[in-house]
């Protein structure tokens, strides 16, 4: 299950229908504002991980969760780290055909990565853009 704001920006992305989908303006709006909480949800659904796991990968100690559970939404960092986490399994999703396949490929070491595991290895942007690039290469077969 895709997270709800990011599947309706990757449906505008691969040419699907305008109505009702965010454009990349609207989706940056919405990350600068504070995502809702259910995103979190959503990605932690998607995933298939405990929130105990998922929620240090986002930056986030049990009582931030605590608190943005409360108040129903989330900060702008955490905002775009979920766009992140989200935009990764739907990319390994795609290049393993499965999300099942994809939610083990992005848990799993992986040698591409020196033996890292891609969820913790994207914690920042720039390991986040190595998973990605990693997923590129075995998508188009030139995996080393």
């Amino acid at each position: 299950m895709k997270s709800s704001l990011i599947a309706k920006k990757s449906k505008v992305a691969s040419g699907g229908s305008r109505k009702g989908k965010l454009t990349t303006s609207q989706l940056i709006a919405s990350i600068k504002s504070g995502l809702p909480y259910r995103e979190l949800e959503d990605l932690r659904v998607s995933l298939d991980l405990p929130i105990e796991n998922l929620a240090p990968l986002l930056g986030m100690s049990k009582a931030t969760l605590h608190r943005r559970k409360i108040s129903g939404k989330l900060e702008s960092a955490e905002s775009d780290r979920i766009v992140r986490y989200s935009r990764l399994f739907d990319t390994a999703a795609s290049v393993m055909e499965s999300k099942e396949a994809g939610r083990l490929w992005l848990k799993s070491p992986q040698v591409g990565l020196g033996g890292a595991i891609p969820l913790g290895y994207a914690e920042t942007e720039v390991g986040a853009r190595e998973v990605e690039d990693l997923l590129g290469r075995i998508e188009f077969g030139v995996y080393s």
